[in-house]
């Protein structure tokens, strides 16, 4: 296992309030030949699950009626505008990705995004993916490398977003927003890296949020699929976080993490399975993922085990072969990994995983399509199938899986007579097994053809479930206004199948506050708070898990009308064990069950509240520690030992420690003393110490950003209250210039 600690983290300030970057005047990724085909089965035999017409249904009758699309419109891409301006094309493929909340569709493509609303109308954007990262500091604010995901985590009413930074120091960025509201505002992180991480995949789980890569030593040498945890519950209140990855041969790439669509969450505990190709023509091959925060040690990532599943052709090996009418450029198939997403859904007896990938079908290409089911926590082949119809190549698929089963395909059509179209497809839940047994719908027909030897075409494609009413399906990908190259748009549309119509109420539920922090043996309480966001009011039933020992969550009441809230109380024990804990809250309603995060951390008493504040133990412990820090007895020190924060040679971003405490009777001040080295200018390197009053919010400065040589230890101080629960961090910065390098002394941190 490897563990990358965050280089640095903030809150920013709310995006409604933020000028859009402008994107880079500079095209990209362009080429005739894919040059990072990653490693996959080669040609297998003939496909015995190809679909090459329509099939009846459940009821024996043909299934000639086709999705119908409820709403359709335009997203970022050529000549888009909106409150912020006119998008230009610069990158091709454009790498195009959506999810969608209660009230809005989030949609990125490479190095940029815009923010709709369910009828279209723009609400922010288009705007520059780095846009999220203003005032953050570092590549993350300065670079804009693209490749990003956005998810939406509905247990939490929240969205994430992502994108790296392409040069080194590799990074991934990450945002996370602080309400349902994407133009709000968003705790950032930025993660390092060893080797360049390609192709991210963002998944939601409740235990973390799972990225994938596909790793590039040096950017150019394939070096396996690397698959990390983010610790979900901490970047949810804006804590410090890290993330526990792991990595594969070099033989398996492009794998999916498992993303949790369904309001019902996957069994307590439950690993996050995750699938890529297999290294034969008959198999898939899969991972199981369960991360420990308190214990990394007993982390585990086990895998890969082989999934048999029926014989399959990768298309095209992989590279480029899919005709278009009026044009001799062919567009890539991509045909060497499964496509995003792999949706996940607990339907109570059972659970099931959808994903996708393009395979040969005769001489053309089509979808092969898996439901998996868990067995066990294994995954097994439920039903599959090759959707080619008829002699049109289909390909750059994604599905998803509404709340009674039924499945929705979307994926790209093209042939030597047909300009490249947008589609989508679908089966009911009912329906004989390994069949699409709906009609095609066509969302918009390209106006032309790409042209230029341009091959590259949407990377991916996103088919989201909504989680208002958990029957709406939406998908976007690429089309044409007409011929040319670097000048795709976007297309996003929804629909609904039969069989889920009836199924219409839905809520949505908040913590106020998010999080909560205790001494062993003490409560804390929370406002839990409900609103009926689609169809009728129902009564909702409150339940808490993901408890740690001894710990228990009250309600009061215990279940209302949604629309109320409740108040809810967590008591402790003084055998329940110190830790952060992520803990679930969950309502369970009449027609709906929904759940929402909550971190509770849990502090040993001490006698003085701050316990090793002299750091004479010779250790951190228990100070919670982030980037480079260190107890030593070299150098000054006020006693035995001190910190040193940050390091005589370069360092790269925070170097902080931090410490949650209660204020014991009879005190009134804390205070700290600091030494500091310190040679360049406090816009790139200082030291701060900060005081949080965890139960209001609120937070003090002791020590304002400082960057000054001290010739001895300096104290600060401020004044807290009895009884009142506080975290004090203290942090050096250090912008990573081996000519100044700058590095703080921290020591005698005491209540008096």
């Amino acid at each position: 296992m490897q563990r990358f600690d965050e280089v640095h983290h903030d809150t920013s300030p709310p995006l409604r309030g933020i000028t859009p970057k402008p994107v880079p005047a500079r095209q990209g990724e362009t080429g005739l030949v894919r040059e990072d085909i990653l490693p996959h089965p080669t040609g297998g035999g003939t496909d015995p699950v190809t679909q090459r017409s329509g099939r009846p249904s459940a009821s024996g009758a043909t299934a000639l009626l086709s999705p119908a699309v409820a709403a359709g419109f335009d997203s970022v891409g050529n000549g888009f505008s909106g409150p912020q301006g006119t998008f230009v094309n610069r990158y091709a493929p454009p790498d195009i990705n959506s999810a969608v909340g209660l009230n809005e569709v989030f949609t990125t493509v490479n190095t940029s995004f815009a923010i709709q609303n369910k009828a279209g109308a723009v609400i922010y954007g288009p705007a520059a993916g780095n846009t999220l990262f203003t005032g953050f500091g570092g590549a993350c604010e300065t670079s804009n490398d693209g490749d990003p995901v956005i998810r939406y985590d509905r247990a939490a009413n929240r969205w994430v977003f992502t994108q790296f930074v392409a040069s080194t120091p590799y990074l991934e960025c990450v945002a996370v927003s602080t309400t349902a509201s994407p133009t709000g505002t968003w705790n950032r992180y930025s993660f390092p890296y060893k080797n360049f991480p390609d192709y991210p995949k963002l998944s939601v789980w409740p235990d973390a949020y799972y990225v994938t890569y596909n790793q590039f030593r040096g950017g150019t040498t394939f070096v396996g699929a690397l698959s990390c945890a983010m610790d979900r519950a901490k970047m949810l209140a804006g804590l410090a976080a890290t993330q526990q990855c792991f990595s594969t041969s070099t033989v398996y790439g492009g794998l999916l993490p498992a993303d949790l669509d369904s309001a019902a969450a996957p069994p307590s505990g439950a690993p996050n399975v995750q699938v890529a190709l297999g290294t034969t023509s008959t198999s898939l091959a899969y991972w199981k993922f369960h991360v420990d925060w308190v214990t990394p040690a007993n982390t585990t990532f086990t895998g890969p085990t082989s999934l048999a599943v029926a014989s399959y052709t990768p298309a095209r090996n992989g590279g480029t072969c899919i005709p278009q009418s009026g044009t001799t450029t062919k567009l890539d198939t991509l045909g060497d990994r499964l496509m995003f997403r792999l949706g996940y859904r607990n339907f109570g007896d059972h659970e099931s995983l959808v994903v996708s990938h393009a395979v040969t079908a005769g001489s053309s290409v089509g979808v092969r399509w898996y439901e998996l089911r868990l067995s066990g926590q294994n995954p097994t082949v439920y039903q599959q199938g090759t959707y080619a119809p008829d002699s049109s190549y289909r390909w750059m698929s994604s599905m998803a899986m509404d709340l009674v089963g039924n499945i929705g395909l979307g994926y790209s059509r093209s042939s030597s007579s047909l300009t490249p179209a947008t589609v989508v497809t679908g089966r009911l839940a009912g329906d004989t097994l390994g069949l699409m047994t709906q009609g095609e719908t066509t969302l918009v027909t390209s106006g032309g053809s790409q042209t230029g030897n341009l091959s590259r075409w949407g990377d991916y494609s996103s088919m989201n479930i909504d989680p208002a009413g958990d029957c709406t399906f939406w998908y976007s990908s690429e089309y044409l206004k007409a011929s040319g190259s670097f000048n795709w748009s976007t297309r996003i549309g929804s629909f609904t199948l039969p069989g889920c119509l009836s199924i219409s109420d839905s809520f949505s539920l908040s913590v106020n506050p998010t999080a909560g922090t205790v001494t062993q043996g003490s409560p804390t309480t929370a406002l839990v708070g409900t609103t009926t966001t689609f169809g009728n009011p129902q009564t909702v039933a409150l339940t808490a898990s993901g408890l740690p020992a001894g710990a228990t969550a009250t309600f009061s009441p215990a279940s209302f009308t949604s629309g109320a809230s409740s108040t809810m109380t967590v008591a402790t024990s003084s055998s329940t064990p110190a830790g952060t804990y992520a803990v679930s809250v969950t309502g369970t309603g009449t027609a709906k069950n929904t759940s929402t995060p909550y971190v509770l951390t849990v502090n040993n008493p001490t006698s003085n509240g701050i316990t090793n504040g002299g750091f004479e133990t010779g250790s951190l412990v228990p100070w919670l520690s982030v980037g480079t820090n260190a107890v030593t007895s070299s150098g000054p020190y006020l006693g035995m030992y001190t910190d040193l924060s940050g390091s005589t040679s370069a360092t790269n971003g925070d170097s902080a420690i931090s410490q949650t405490f209660v204020v014991p009777s009879g005190k009134t001040r804390v205070s700290a003393s600091y030494k500091m080295f310190c040679s360049g200018s406090v816009a790139n390197d200082w030291a701060t110490i900060t005081l949080t009053n965890t139960s209001t919010g609120v937070t003090s400065t002791l020590l304002a950003k400082t960057c000054s040589t001290k010739s001895r230890f300096r104290t600060v101080s401020a004044t807290v209250t009895a009884g009142m629960t506080y975290t004090i961090t203290l942090t050096n910065h250090d912008d990573n210039n081996p000519a100044n390098p700058t590095y703080t002394w921290f020591d005698n941190i005491v209540l008096t």
